[in-house]
């Protein structure tokens, strides 16, 4: 089942754009190979409102969240994971607004760390974010007229969550599922049988409209997740088949998996492919000579 993407998004710098009765979209102005035209920011409600993932510490982005507030009160700033493309600004915004951060926990890698082991996006994350309230599986945020229950969808981090807004089919996303990519799913921060088991957890659900944290929306999401699962099966058995071919490096394997794949993107893809060989040892059906990590060597069981 082929992935049908959609590239056709206007991010609209610094407006405020009306994406579902009481939801509007301020996109960042942070445009790159992971985060396509920008990270998505939401305010949900009229009279009092919650954020979801404010985003970076930018200014410009900052004063576009205030010009969309207008001066109403928020009481919650929801955040989907500490990607520092996504939560970095709660701080500015709560010192300003006074809003209550939620979130599933701070940052964490999805497993411990090997020892001599460099985590490759230490960079990316967001260490200094904790929330005021710990959301487990199924909680709910009550706001005014408006209530948000988080769906924890570990996999792209270990702390990352979706949000559905109660009384309606609108799930926002976040990074697990986007409409323009698939999610990067890069040990140690995140771990490929999370992010399947997720996937299944949105599978179990019946939204109809998923908001993501990058790109438009995603209008069909049953059959794109469905998609998605297929897309990354296939990823898993190409990595199988190269092993059985004669690969033994991540690096060869990259070069043949993703040989039509823009090169800006080979780091991230070396990273899935670990991910997928995590998942694989993990389940005997191959080994590594010696620790596991993207500079080992691999072959069948």
């Amino acid at each position: 089942m082929a992935i049908a993407f959609d590239m056709d998004f206007d991010p609209l710098y610094g407006q405020s754009v009306e994406v579902a009765p009481t939801v509007r979209r301020i996109t960042v102005n942070n445009p790159g190979p992971y985060t396509f035209h920008g990270t998505n920011s939401y305010l949900v409600g009229t009279d009092t409102l919650a954020v979801i993932d404010p985003g970076p510490d930018d200014d410009r982005h900052f004063e576009a969240l205030r010009r969309a507030i207008a001066g109403r009160p928020v009481s919650h700033i929801l955040v989907s994971h500490t990607h520092r493309d996504h939560s970095p600004l709660a701080a500015r915004l709560q010192a300003e607004t006074g809003a209550i951060t939620c979130a599933e926990g701070p940052h964490r890698p999805a497993r411990a760390m090997r020892l001599g082991e460099v985590n490759p996006l230490e960079a990316s994350a967001d260490t200094d974010f904790s929330p005021d309230l710990v959301l487990a599986d199924g909680d709910a945020v009550d706001g005014d007229g408006w209530s948000l229950r988080a769906v924890l969808t570990p996999g792209h981090a270990a702390n990352h969550a979706a949000f559905a807004l109660e009384g309606t089919d609108i799930l926002f996303s976040a990074d697990h599922v986007m409409a323009w990519a698939t999610s990067v799913v890069a040990p140690p921060d995140g771990a490929m049988a999370d992010y399947m088991r997720s996937l299944d957890t949105l599978l179990a659900r019946d939204d109809r409209l998923y908001l993501p944290g990058h790109g438009g929306p995603v209008k069909e999401p049953a059959a794109f997740v469905r998609a998605l699962k297929a897309h990354r099966k296939m990823r898993e058995r190409a990595v199988l088949e190269r092993l059985r071919s004669g690969d033994r490096t991540i690096s060869d394997m990259v070069r043949a998996i993703y040989r039509d794949t823009d090169p800006r993107l080979h780091g991230a893809a070396a990273l899935s492919v670990l991910a997928h060989l995590e998942d694989i040892v993990a389940r005997g059906d191959a080994a590594a000579d010696g620790e596991i990590g993207l500079d080992a060597e691999y072959r069948p069981a």
